[in-house]
C-alpha cells in the first residue's frame, strides 16, 4: 500500500496548500477519479468562504459566486504524480480568475510571466553592468528614486511585472556599490562568475542546511570549506561552514568558543545556560571590531565584557598588560579575540604573539579576519597575519576580496564538533547527519600620497587612512574642514569614501578591494577630495 499526495492551492497566495491524500488498497483509478470531484468541491467551499470574508472587510462589490464556481475549469494536464498510478489521469487545475486578481496578484496564475519577469530583471541589471565603471557611485537624486516606492501596503496587488518596473524605476536609489569607484566599508564588488551564480542560486532556491535538502548545494560548500582553508594557509583538519558575513561568522567561532569555554568549567552551556558561571574573560587590543561586540551580545557574553588592552591611542595591542591580565586569572580559561586588519588603516595585531599567550594560558584565540585574512593568500603581505594557523578559531567576508555579492562569510574553527553545542538541531522530520557535513547544525544560518593629502598611518594592506590638508590651514580647523568634505563626497557620487577617526583625528579611509577597481579609479579619489576641499576652502575663506 502506498500513498497518493494531490496539493490543490486555491488563487488566494494567503491560503495554504492543502493536502488530501488517498490510501490505496484495490484500484487506484477508481479511488482517485472519485477522490478529485470531492477534492476540488471542498477546495471551492473554502475559496467561497475566503472570498466572502475578503469582500465583506474591503467592502468591495464583486460577483465572486461566478468565480468560485470556475475554480474546477482550466487546462488539463497530466497530474504530477500520476506516475504512481497504473495509467496516466488527467488533472484540472483551477483556472485563472480575472475577476479575483484585480485585488490580489496570484503566482500561481503568473506561472507564464516568469521567464518575462526574469528577462525584465537581466536587461535592467545589463543596463546597470554596462555603465558601472564610468558611473557615479552614489547617483544624484538617489535619496528621491528610493523614497519613489509605495510607502504602505496596497490594497491591490499588481502582480510581477508590475513590480519589477516599479523596481527598475526606482533603482537610482541603488549606489554603484559593485562598482570601481565605491572605496566605504570594505566593500567588493561582483566578479561575472559569482554574479551569474548568484542568479542560479535564485532560480534554484535550495535550503543548504544538509545533503538531503540540496546536494549540489552541499557540495559546494564542502569544496568552499576546503578551497578557503588551502587559500589561507590552515590546517585540513579544520572545520568550517558558510555564513552570511562577518557578525555572523565571529557568532559562530565565538559560539564554539563559549562552548569550550563553559566545558573547562565542567557545565554545558548550550544545555544549560549561564547558571553557575562566572563572566566569561574576554581580552582584545583596541582594534576588536564592533561586529565582535555584537556576537558577545547575541552569545549572551556582554559588550561591556571585553577588556581591551592598547599602548596607544590607536589602539596597538599591550602585550604586557595583556599577559598580566591572563596571569591573574590563575588558570581559568579565558577568550583572546585577535584582530587581522583593523578598519581604520588596516593594521594588524601580532597574532603569532598573541597565539604564545594563548598556548601559555590555556586560552581560545580567536582570529576576526574579516578583510585581514586574506594577506594569507599572497607571499607579499603573509606575514601580516602569520600564525593565524595557531589559532582556535578565524573568520573572513567573502564579499569583500573574493568580490561576490551580499552576503557571504566563514567561520573556521580547529574543533568542528564545539559547533555542534551551540547549533545542533533535531526534529523526526529532519536530515540526520551522514557522510556529508550538515551545515545546518553547524552554524546559525594602491594608492599615493598627494601634497595637500596628508596619511595618517602606514598601510599594509588595502586601506588608505589620510585627509585633506591645504597649505597654511590651521590644526584646529582640518576636523570641520574634513567633515564638510566628506559630507560632499558623498553627495557628489563620483566616488564613494567614508570618514572616521584616527588618533583623534577625522579622517578618510578608502578600502580598495574592487577587482574593476583600477589606477585611475584611486587617481579619482585624490583629484575629487582636493577639488571639494579647494571650493569649501575658498568658500570659508570669503
Amino acid at each position: 500500500m502506498h500513498d497518493v499526495a494531490f496539493f490543490e492551492r486555491s488563487v488566494l497566495p494567503a491560503e495554504q496548500p492543502r493536502v488530501f491524500l488517498v490510501h490505496e488498497k484495490r484500484e487506484v483509478r477508481s479511488q482517485f477519479a472519485a477522490f478529485v470531484p470531492k477534492a476540488l468541491a471542498e477546495a471551492r467551499m473554502r475559496l467561497d468562504e475566503r472570498v466572502e470574508r475578503l469582500t465583506e472587510r474591503r467592502g468591495i462589490e464583486r460577483d465572486v459566486a461566478c468565480a468560485s464556481r470556475k475554480t474546477a475549469e482550466g487546462t488539463v494536464k497530466e497530474h504530477p504524480h500520476m506516475s504512481t498510478t497504473k495509467s496516466p489521469r488527467d488533472f484540472r487545475h483551477p483556472a485563472h480568475h480575472s475577476e479575483y486578481d484585480a485585488g490580489v496578484a496570484d503566482p500561481l496564475a503568473e506561472r507564464s510571466v516568469v521567464l518575462d519577469a526574469l528577462r525584465r530583471a537581466a536587461d535592467a541589471a545589463e543596463r546597470y553592468v554596462a555603465d558601472i565603471d564610468a558611473d557615479r557611485a552614489r547617483r544624484p537624486g538617489a535619496n528621491d528614486a528610493a523614497l519613489s516606492l509605495t510607502s504602505r501596503l496596497p490594497e491591490d496587488g499588481d502582480g510581477a511585472l508590475a513590480a519589477i518596473d516599479e523596481l527598475v524605476r526606482a533603482s537610482d536609489g541603488a549606489l554603484r556599490a559593485s562598482g570601481p569607484r565605491f572605496f566605504h566599508w570594505v566593500i567588493g564588488g561582483d566578479t561575472p562568475a559569482a554574479l551569474a551564480a548568484d542568479w542560479l542560486t535564485s532560480a534554484w532556491d535550495q535550503n543548504a542546511a544538509a545533503w538531503d535538502s540540496t546536494p549540489i548545494g552541499s557540495r559546494c560548500e564542502e569544496l568552499a570549506i576546503d578551497w578557503l582553508k588551502e587559500l589561507f594557509g590552515l590546517p585540513a583538519s579544520w572545520g568550517g561552514v558558510l555564513v552570511t558575513g562577518a557578525t555572523m561568522a565571529n557568532f559562530t567561532a565565538l559560539a564554539a568558543a563559549r562552548t569550550w569555554w563553559a566545558r573547562r568549567h565542567g557545565i554545558d552551556v548550550d544545555d544549560r545556560g549561564f547558571a553557575d558561571l562566572p563572566a566569561v574573560p574576554v581580552l582584545s587590543s583596541g582594534y576588536i571590531h564592533p561586529s565582535a561586540t555584537k556576537a558577545l551580545a547575541m552569545l549572551g557574553i556582554g559588550r561591556g565584557t571585553v577588556r581591551r588592552f592598547a599602548r596607544d591611542d590607536v589602539g596597538r595591542v599591550d602585550l604586557a598588560a595583556l599577559e598580566g591580565a591572563l596571569r591573574e586569572l590563575g588558570g581559568a580559561p579565558a577568550i583572546i579575540v585577535g584582530n587581522a586588519g583593523e578598519v581604520n588603516a588596516g593594521d594588524f595585531d601580532p597574532i603569532d604573539a598573541l597565539a604564545d599567550l594563548a598556548d601559555r594560558y590555556d586560552a581560545w584565540l580567536h582570529i576576526d579576519g574579516a578583510f585581514g585574512l586574506f594577506a594569507r593568500a599572497t607571499p607579499r603581505a603573509a606575514h601580516l597575519a602569520k600564525g593565524v594557523e595557531r589559532a582556535s578559531s578565524a573568520i573572513a567576508d567573502g564579499h569583500k576580496w573574493l568580490n561576490v555579492p551580499y552576503d557571504s562569510g566563514f567561520a573556521f574553527v580547529r574543533d568542528a564538533s564545539l559547533l555542534a553545542g551551540a547549533f545542533a538541531i533535531g526534529g523526526a522530520y529532519l536530515p540526520k547527519p551522514g557522510e556529508h557535513p550538515m551545515f545546518g547544525a553547524m552554524g546559525p544560518e594602491a594608492s599615493r600620497r598627494a601634497p595637500d593629502l596628508e596619511r595618517l598611518a602606514d598601510v599594509p594592506l588595502n586601506i588608505v587612512c589620510f585627509r585633506y590638508r591645504p597649505k597654511n590651514a590651521r590644526a584646529e580647523d582640518l576636523d570641520a574642514l574634513n567633515l564638510r568634505v566628506g559630507a560632499e563626497l558623498l553627495a557628489d557620487g563620483r566616488v564613494y569614501v567614508g570618514t572616521t577617526r584616527y588618533r583623534g583625528a577625522l579622517a578618510f579611509r578608502p578600502a580598495i578591494v574592487n577587482w574593476r577597481t583600477t589606477e585611475a579609479d584611486v587617481d579619482l579619489i585624490v583629484d575629487v577630495v582636493r577639488e571639494l576641499g579647494a571650493r569649501l576652502g575658498a568658500m570659508a575663506a570669503v
